[in-house]
């Protein structure tokens, strides 16, 4: 249930992503944002909001577990749209990776969506989200966040 433990705290965010989150030749963008996060419910749900100042949004995200299931739901919203995207469901292996799926739909289609949590330590993580049209045969990875924790103020 504290799977997320890790997180907690403030972290700077180095982003990399597709300018179209479907076309892989599209070209990657890239920008800095930072992010405060809050442990609830003794570490059995998590919130985080993250901004991108030189994108003008922020983001929110809520990650509760379901103690019966033993998952994480993860839910996300942005400051654009105010709307809660359809959520995305997994759990960490025993490798420390932690591989979370759902559907969705981009551009008209519908895809699968994958967030993969790797590269945890207690100064860095990495996030990525990938998305497939094609039934979960080939994924594109379209957005990668590489999170440094902050230096606690002295």
């Amino acid at each position: 249930m504290n799977d997320f433990d890790f997180f907690n705290g403030e972290w700077n965010v180095h982003n990399r992503i597709l300018t179209d989150f479907l076309d892989p030749d599209s070209g990657w963008s890239e920008f800095e944002g930072s992010t405060r996060v809050q442990p609830l419910f003794g570490g059995a749900a998590q919130v985080d909001e993250i901004t991108f100042p030189s994108r003008g949004f922020s983001g929110l995200t809520l990650r509760l577990y379901d103690q019966e299931r033993e998952e994480w739901t993860l839910n996300w919203v942005n400051s654009r749209t105010g709307r809660l995207e359809p959520p995305v469901t997994g759990r960490f292996g025993a490798d420390g990776r932690g591989v979370f799926v759902g559907d969705d739909t981009c551009g008209g289609k519908d895809i699968r969506i994958r967030f993969v949590w790797s590269g945890i330590s207690a100064t860095t993580a990495r996030w990525e989200q990938a998305f497939s049209a094609d039934g979960e045969k080939t994924w594109l990875t379209n957005w990668v966040m590489d999170f440094t924790r902050r230096a606690s103020p002295e």
